[in-house]
């Protein structure tokens, strides 16, 4: 495994303060969160794949606007049917027993065969109805991993992706990708620390395809999401691995433009 499976640090951290703009929708069972760019051009598109807070946390939305603001047509969805974990949810809950869905009403797990029909099922709208020609993923945490999985522009899933502090990602999983991956990890974490940092900088160089990891000092697993914003070493970090993205998505997506 390139990164460990999720613990209570993926649900912990500070909710930021601000009204997102996008737009709630359905595609299909699930609900999905658009944001256009100024220009409302669909030609370049992000899917933001969020941590385990989902989709209705204020500051995923937030990102999701932030993104659109540099010129992306953004979506995001519902990945857990209305049952995202809590912002600091009580440390009595079982993250694991959750990812099984133990926790859901209908028992639906929150594992690959219920999350990649989400994935594909975006992919292709973004594909036909708004006539994506080029679709960057964006993964944080638990994203990360459905990032990796489907980093295939050769099938016409995502041409270029970044994670930022990776949970549950597969060594084979980062094997088989075949796209650019960019990676904004986090000095203290638990869930990718040092020696899975360092294997996974081993497979990324054996794959032969164009990779970035950034290290953050000073800030802990979450950080590009749910950083304190009252810590300065905090922003700088949430702040430069948001413009780390940024920059990423410029040159795989826009080719440098």
């Amino acid at each position: 495994m390139a990164s460990n499976p999720p613990g209570s640090c993926c649900y912990k951290g500070v909710k930021h303060e601000g009204t997102p703009t996008g737009e709630f929708s359905q595609l299909g069972d699930f609900e999905i969160y658009t944001k256009y760019p100024e220009s409302k051009s669909t030609e370049i598109g992000i899917l933001v794949i969020t941590d385990v807070i989902g989709h209705r946390f204020n500051n995923a939305q937030l990102i999701a606007d932030q993104l659109a603001a540099n010129g992306y047509f953004v979506m995001m969805p519902d990945l857990f049917d209305k049952d995202p974990i809590p912002l600091n949810r009580p440390g009595d809950f079982d993250i694991m027993k959750w990812l099984k869905g133990e926790y859901h009403p209908k028992k639906t797990a929150h594992l690959p065969p219920t999350v990649d029909p989400i994935i594909d099922a975006c992919i292709v709208e973004m594909r036909t109805k708004y006539g994506c020609k080029k679709i960057g993923a964006v993964g944080y945490c638990f994203g990360a991993k459905y990032v990796v999985r489907h980093l295939r522009p050769d099938s016409g899933k995502f041409d270029a992706g970044y994670c930022a502090h990776p949970s549950f990602v597969e060594a084979d999983e980062l094997r088989d990708m075949k796209g650019p991956l960019a990676i904004a990890a986090a000095e203290t974490d638990h869930i990718f620390p040092p020696e899975k940092r360092h294997e996974s900088e081993v497979i990324l160089k054996e794959t032969g395809l164009p990779y970035q990891i950034n290290l953050y000092s000073g800030v802990e697993h979450g950080f590009a999401v749910r950083g304190d914003l009252n810590n300065r070493v905090h922003v700088y970090a949430k702040e430069n691995a948001f413009v780390f993205a940024i920059q990423w998505f410029e040159e795989h997506l826009k080719g440098g433009k």
